[in-house]
């Protein structure tokens, strides 16, 4: 009797949030959230918070806002883009052809070629 799959996934109880402990938690940023809109994303995210938790989330996750804002205050009109945390150095070498050409060896064992291809049979109909 093969089992029944659930509807909706299950809600999680577990939730992990890293914020740095030298960062003030019950800062108020310009960027919040709410006790609604932290219910919506728990909701959303399938999981089932308590009160408690749902307080302590809403502050955590306006603390990170608060972080987002203070990073995005800092002045980097000076600052080129940059897509690496170091500078890559990429080694180039010279276009060149290094290698002989030996198709015609490596098809001297297929069953059939046609001008260089590669001819197999037809498998879908």
């Amino acid at each position: 009797m093969p089992s029944k799959l659930p509807q909706h996934p299950e809600k999680r109880r577990e939730s992990y949030l890293i914020i740095p402990s030298d960062y003030e938690i019950n800062r108020s940023p310009a960027l919040s959230l709410t006790a609604t809109e932290v219910a919506r994303i728990a909701e959303l995210a399938r999981l089932e918070l308590s009160p408690d938790e749902a307080s302590l989330m809403l502050a955590q996750l306006n603390s990170v806002l608060g972080l987002i804002e203070s990073l995005q205050a800092v002045d980097t009109s000076g600052v080129e883009p940059m897509t690496h945390a170091g500078e890559p150095s990429l080694r180039l070498r010279p276009d060149q052809v290094t290698e002989s050409d030996r198709r015609a060896d490596y098809q001297q064992g297929a069953p059939a070629t046609d001008h260089g291809l590669y001819l197999v049979p037809k498998v879908i109909e």
